[in-house]
């Protein structure tokens, strides 16, 4: 089943937290929890979602380049205005799912425009 969502004025963690439900199968009478799922996710208006409170400022992701000392972060605002809200959306359903074998097949289903 292909769900359409619009993300206006929608908050980032209630709408990642929904894709991820859908995107594991959980919406289905025939869930299995060791296959990926089948539904597929259209997300649309994603420039008008809502972030709440201060996490503009004070939201930070980590990333290691895997040498010593070398643990490099960046806070939402600096990723919204470098990446788009794609990418923030992208990895807050990331973080959402599962982390086995089957998040990059799940994460794969979800189509942000």
């Amino acid at each position: 089943m292909i769900y359409t969502i619009d993300a206006k004025e929608k908050k980032l963690g209630r709408l990642a937290s929904e894709i991820a439900l859908i995107l594991q199968g959980k919406k289905n009478p025939g869930y299995e929890p060791r296959l990926p799922g089948e539904d597929k996710i259209i997300v649309k208006n994603i420039s008008r979602l809502e972030v709440s409170g201060k996490k503009m400022k004070q939201k930070v992701y980590y990333r290691h380049t895997t040498q010593i000392g070398h643990l490099k972060e960046e806070n939402l605002e600096s990723l919204w205005s470098r990446r788009g809200p794609k990418e923030v959306l992208r990895r807050a359903v990331m973080g959402m799912l599962p982390k086995n074998r089957l998040r990059v097949a799940r994460m794969k289903r979800l189509i942000i425009e």
